[in-house]
């Protein structure tokens, strides 16, 4: 692994100079993600329950709720509170894909509602109720567990490169340095592991 060392204050009282930043192009805006509740979806998942004619008071309370937060998830359901969240990067995947998740995360209500009803406070997840429910949703055959690359956890580019000037090791990096930072290895081998400006960060 490669050793960074931050400025030493001790070491001199002569501040450095700022290492100028390479030129980078902006990127494009990124469309903006939707956030927040969804009436349009709400209104659809609430129509849908009322057609399997046991739904109706889910139904009344039903959220859907678009939640920035999510990463790999595609969605989730609240069945305390009948409410649905979904990953906004759903919208990056392919046609039906919304829909698809929101029918999902309404059989794990449907599923939680019914046995409530029928005075079960415990069920599977992912067990005969909710496959039932999925059956009556549209979605026979449906996976536990969504696969979906656009979900998938992207590396962040290092666009940032630099390099030490005495033994020309290059130190990629995600985001510009901000304030000086030497080679790690060189101020270990020469100066007992503290800061040497000898050894400083240049842009590559």
């Amino acid at each position: 692994m490669q050793l960074l060392l931050p400025w030493w204050s001790g070491e001199s009282t002569v501040a450095a100079p700022a290492i100028p930043e390479p030129a980078v192009a902006a990127d494009p805006a990124p469309t903006p993600r939707p956030r927040g509740r969804d009436a349009h979806l709400e209104h659809e998942a609430s129509a849908l329950l009322r057609t399997l004619g046991d739904c109706d008071a889910l139904a009344r309370r039903l959220e859907v709720h678009w939640n920035t937060r999510m990463t790999s998830t595609a969605g989730r359901a609240w069945s305390n509170r009948a409410r649905i969240e979904l990953n906004p990067r759903l919208l990056e995947c392919s046609a039906g894909e919304v829909d698809r998740t929101l029918r999902h995360e309404l059989a794990h209500l449907v599923a939680y509602h019914r046995a409530a009803q029928e005075g079960r406070r415990r069920i599977e997840p992912h067990g005969v109720e909710w496959r039932e429910a999925c059956v009556q949703l549209g979605i026979p055959g449906e996976e536990r567990t969504h696969k979906l690359e656009a979900l998938q956890t992207q590396p962040k580019a290092r666009r940032y490169h630099y390099r030490c000037p005495h033994c020309a090791r290059e130190y990629p990096r995600v985001r510009p340095i901000r304030r000086p930072l030497a080679c790690g290895p060189c101020c270990k081998a020469r100066n007992a592991g503290r800061y040497d400006a000898r050894f400083r960060l240049l842009p590559a």
